[in-house]
């Protein structure tokens, strides 16, 4: 009853209980599912007492309207809309939280129906009708109606998982072209009779009403017009593709004046909403304007910034300046150096954003995410200086350097201070910092000769500071931490503006300069190298780390000059007269830094980041032959490298970095390895004698569990590196028979014991993986060795151990899902696929010696899939992209293991594909693609052979045909999926879109025909001649088979297909309404 209801809803908002919380949540899910409960929600909106359950019946509404099973009947959304509107209009006093449900419940109804029909009327598109009465009404009612608008858009804009998106562009692009313009003119006429009348802001409800006014006009500039942005996080998609229509708004000069004036206007916790509609429309899409209406456009925006920077008053205010330096970035993102510098004021104007720019680096402290932007403007004005081509001139030599300055003087003072008073160091957001480096990179480059001049000047200061201060006896650790930190940021400046080399043209001054650099950079490290043993800085390590990561990038390798101007200098001061001993100070450093900061994982997994680097990247021959090399070569093991030892303290994955180390040695190994198996047997001995540790603790019963783990893991982690290097047959020969079968049982081992520790088995299962992967054909066995059979048959046995006792582990919370259970399971999926495509196993010989090795990792591998919910399939990318390539390799070669499956296994699989198709992911949807065709293709076959009277087919195959006869929807709406994505979607994979549809068609030609009258019948009636057309032009010449000519023709003319139906569209103003069909 409704009091009871009141009560739960009250226990479900407000108690702090968690267990009355879940209860109440239980109750009203039943009250949900209940069949009388649109009655009842009508009878709380009605009657309740509390604003709960006014929520309550408002979210229940919503659920009930968006079902996709057994939806709504369109009279009765029809009644819900209109009840909702003349509710909020009669009661506009209503919580916040319940207009904002009831609106958003409209919205829903609202996007849902929009293609829904009573009469040849679209019943649910009068939107501003619906509106306008309450525009016309009291402040409250104008706020209930501009909210209204405004959320719809946003509902509209946004996709929702549980329908196709194929369906929410069409409504989308169907509001952009009928309604939208309208809203947001209405919008700006709103705000222009708001600024005309002498607001009164102190009154709360005309605060409200303008504040719902800018968001409204803000979600209509920042809709999704062409369907691209698929994520909103990015800022980098700067341009908004308004539509040609709307032209007229933009070149009436008075839009952008608007947004100016009310900046100017308003107080400053509006002005945020007015200056990001601004960042909006300075970035409209170049081809809207022909070029004189484009200067004249950049001119009123520049005007307008000169305007703010001119009265900066609000920019005091965190989130007026935040978008306020988007405004500013987006004046280059959009327009050229060259149009710039023509507008009237340019001289004044970049002397503001300068000086702007300037106060705002030296405030580092304020806004510092905000900074970015202002870097972006000026490292795009850098970039474009060799290439602009106008006579003004742009003063960019003047004004850049002052920025570079504020730079990098302004971090260099920030050290003091954050010590000083404890503040966050940016230097530990590593991703912030290189991102500002990255930026810095072109914008020193621009005038280099000042840049380095002031680096030199800084740089000698502080190393001669920092040198006093270490030789002497008496000074305070807070002053060395200074210089250490000032040190730092020169360090990685420095790596930086060498690193911007790449982008522009340099000169033997340059590199000269750049030489000088170098030296200092070098000489630093020699000085804190020498002072390890005592003592040492994380933090500067990470800059040298970073630094050599730059000077490999521009100066090591077959690109560079070997007289180039650095060299010569490095030689002058250094001593280091060639690459070759660059080299060796490079290597040098590595095992320093893998000797004293073996237990810090920054700097282990930076370095050794770099030592794979310069294995991949260098002619390895001249590397190998360095005496540094030599000795890693010889004495991998944990006392001359600490982090290869076993030690208690650490993490179990905090060996990641043990891959590394072994990839690297491993490619160096290689160089001079040859067939000599000696030297491998001489190698590996600290591996050996790991997996004899090991096998010697399997072997009694009592034996030390954390010790055996950390042994096992670090050795599992130390082979997969060496796996990965040797990618040559003879080599990796030798690896195979150390492994196998000697060690095989000690992994197999591993995982019984420990399959519900991922930390042990994901390692073991990856090694494996890597192991069964037949890169480069290094898997080639000789003609009468049995290994590739053998390494199958622990290949099946593993993932048969390893599936069949993880799913013994019961219920994993959501959060630990991935990493207990589906992490496993999809390097499981990754190992199988690698093995079934390795073309080194006659799989057709497990059935004939009836051995089951085989269809034990097949069933196994349909146990692990049918555990695993569809939405994980598609959420978790890793899972997703193995389970799609191993179902390709299996609709491919084993599509008579498929056929065998029981009815709802098949199904399974098929509505995974289905849902596969349209992924964001372009690997899963054509590996959907390319499984659907090999399953059209194989029905199609059964289908010609059935009909030829063949001798009895296998039943096997009858029963598939059986079960796809009883469900012949299934493919038919991934035939309407495949069709709808390549008429109506931006297809990026057109060509493994058009293989499957052929073969769909051909089975299915009476559902197409169907389809295809929808579609054309749903086309303007100007347009329906044309669009028939198409489809006839579709299949013109197409014969019934689906042979590799037949296919290809089809191909072809699919993409024509696809031209004339997108062509025949643009022009046309209606929508596309097949939603019977589609949805």
């Amino acid at each position: 009853n409704k009091a009871q209801l009141e009560i739960l809803c009250k226990q479900l908002y407000e108690t702090t209980e968690t267990g009355v919380r879940l209860q109440a949540e239980k109750a009203l899910v039943e009250f949900t599912n209940s069949p009388d409960c649109l009655s009842k929600c009508q009878l709380l909106l009605e009657r309740g007492s509390s604003s709960y359950s006014q929520l309550l019946a408002a979210t229940c509404l919503s659920k009930l309207v968006s079902r996709t099973s057994n939806p709504l009947p369109l009279e009765q959304r029809i009644d819900i809309r209109n009840y909702v509107l003349n509710y909020l209009a009669t009661r506009p006093k209503l919580a916040e939280f319940v207009t904002q449900a009831l609106i958003q419940l409209y919205s829903r109804i609202t996007k849902l129906g929009w293609f829904d029909c009573q009469k040849d009327d679209y019943v649910f598109r009068n939107v501003i009708a619906d509106v306008t009465r309450f525009l016309q009404d009291s402040v409250e009612h104008c706020i209930i109606g501009v909210t209204i608008l405004s959320q719809l858009t946003n509902e509209i804009n946004q996709a929702d998982t549980s329908h196709p998106l194929t369906k929410h562009r069409k409504i989308a692009s169907s509001f952009r072209d009928s309604s939208l313009f309208d809203i947001f003119t209405l919008s700006c006429n709103l705000l222009k009779q708001a600024s005309g009348k002498n607001l009164n802001l102190n009154d709360e409800s005309q605060h409200g009403l303008l504040m719902q006014l800018l968001k409204l006009s803000h979600n209509c500039l920042n809709y999704d017009f062409i369907g691209t942005s698929t994520d909103e996080s990015s800022d980098d998609l700067c341009t908004v593709q308004i539509p040609t229509s709307w032209r007229s708004a933009f070149l009436d000069s008075s839009t952008l004046q608007l947004f100016f004036d009310l900046y100017h206007s308003i107080p400053p916790s509006l002005s945020p909403l007015v200056l990001s509609c601004l960042v909006q429309i300075a970035s409209v899409r170049r081809s809207l304007f022909n070029n004189a209406e484009r200067a004249k456009f950049l001119s009123h925006l520049v005007d307008g910034v000169k305007r703010i920077l001119e009265n900066p008053q609000s920019l005091s205010d965190p989130n007026n300046y935040h978008e306020f330096c988007r405004l500013l970035a987006r004046l280059k993102s959009n327009y050229q150096l060259g149009e710039l510098v023509k507008v009237e004021n340019y001289p004044e104007v970049i002397r503001l954003i300068a000086n702007f720019t300037v106060t705002s680096l030296q405030h580092w402290e304020f806004a510092p995410n905000s900074v970015h932007y202002l870097l972006s403007l000026w490292q795009r004005l850098a970039a474009s200086v060799p290439y602009v081509k106008a006579t003004e001139p742009h003063l960019l030599e003047t004004y850049t350097p002052e920025v570079t300055k504020a730079y990098i003087t302004s971090r260099l003072e920030s050290v003091c201070i954050i010590l000083r008073d404890g503040l966050e160091d940016p230097l530990d957001d590593a991703g912030l910092v290189q991102q500002q480096l990255d930026q810095l990179s072109t914008i020193g480059r621009c005038e280099y000769e000042k840049t380095c001049a002031l680096l030199v000047q800084l740089f000698d200061q502080s190393a001669q500071t920092y040198q006093e201060l270490l030789q002497s006896t008496n000074s305070s650790t807070i002053d060395i931490t200074v210089q250490e930190g000032r040190l730092t940021w020169l360090v990685y400046i420095i790596g930086a503006v060498i690193g911007g080399r790449v982008s522009f043209a340099s000169t033997d001054e340059q590199d000269a300069m750049d030489g000088e650099l170098v030296c200092r950079v070098l000489q630093l490290m020699n000085l804190t190298d020498s002072r390890l043993a005592q003592a040492g800085n994380e933090r500067l390590e990470l800059a040298m780390l970073s630094f050599f990561e730059q000077f490999r990038k521009i100066y090591i390798g077959d690109q560079v000059q070997k007289s180039s101007k650095l060299y010569r200098r490095l030689s002058e001061v250094l001593g280091l007269n060639d690459e070759t001993m660059v080299l060796s100070v490079f290597i040098g450093k590595i095992i320093t830094n893998l000797k004293y900061w073996g237990q810090c994982e920054p700097i282990t997994s930076k370095t050794l980041q770099l030592l794979n680097d310069l294995s991949i990247g260098y002619p390895f021959a001249r590397l190998v032959k360095l005496s540094a090399v030599q000795f890693m070569l010889n004495n991998h093991t944990s006392e001359h490298f600490s982090f290869l030892g076993v030690n208690n303290q650490s993490n179990l994955s905090d060996m990641r970095c043990r891959t590394t180390f072994y990839t690297a040695l491993g490619r160096l190994l290689m160089v001079d390895l040859g067939e000599d198996e000696d030297q491998f047997e001489q190698f590996m001995l600290p591996l050996t004698a790991a997996f004899e540790a090991v096998a010697q603790m399997f072997s009694t019963n009592t034996f030390n569990e954390q010790e055996a783990k950390r042994t096992l893991v670090g050795l599992v982690r130390d082979l997969r590196g060496i796996a990965f290097a040797f990618n040559a047959k003879t080599s990796f020969m030798m690896l195979f028979d150390w492994i196998y079968p000697a060690y095989m049982p000690i992994l197999q081992r591993a995982i019984e014991l420990w399959y519900h520790v991922p930390a042990c088995t994901t390692p073991v299962l990856k090694l494996m993986a890597e192991l069964v992967h037949n890169r480069s054909q290094r898997l080639q066995f000789d003609v009468s060795s049995p290994n590739g059979i053998l390494l199958f048959r622990e290949t099946s046995k593993m993932i048969t151990t390893y599936g069949n006792r993880i799913l013994t582990i019961g219920e994993v919370p959501k959060d630990q899902m991935y990493s207990v259970k589906l992490k496993g399971v999809s390097v499981c999926f990754s190992m199988l696929k690698a093995v079934l495509s390795g073309n080194y196993v006659n799989f057709g010989v497990f059935r004939l010696y009836g051995d089951d090795a085989l269809d034990n990792a097949l069933q196994t591998f349909i146990k692990l899939l049918l555990s695993i919910p569809h939405s994980d399939l598609l959420d978790y990318p890793k899972l997703s992209q193995s389970f799609y390539s191993l179902l390709e390799v299996l609709t491919q070669d084993h599509m008579n293991f498929i056929a065998s499956l029981e009815p709802h296994v098949v199904m399974y699989i098929l509505s995974s594909i289905s849902e596969g198709l349209t992924a964001l992911d372009t690997m899963v949807c054509t590996g959907c693609c390319s499984s659907l065709d090999h399953i059209a293709t194989y029905l199609f076959k059964q289908l010609s052979r059935s009909t030829k009277k063949r001798p009895v087919a296998m039943a096997t195959d009858e029963r598939f045909l059986h079960i796809m006869q009883q469900h012949p929807e299934m493919i038919q709406q991934m035939l309407s999926t495949v069709l709808n994505i390549i008429i109506f979607e931006d297809c990026r994979n057109q060509w493994s879109m058009s293989r499957p549809l052929l073969g769909l068609i051909l089975l299915n030609e009476k559902y197409f025909a169907d389809l295809r009258n929808s579609i054309v019948n749903s086309q303007p009636p100007e347009k329906q001649q044309a669009m028939h057309l198409c489809f006839e032009n579709l299949m013109e010449g197409i014969e019934r088979n689906l042979l590799t000519k037949n296919r290809d023709r089809f191909t072809q003319n699919l993409s024509v297909f696809r031209r004339e139906v997108n062509d025949s569209m643009k022009n046309s103003s209606y929508g596309v309404n097949t939603n019977d069909m589609m949805s």
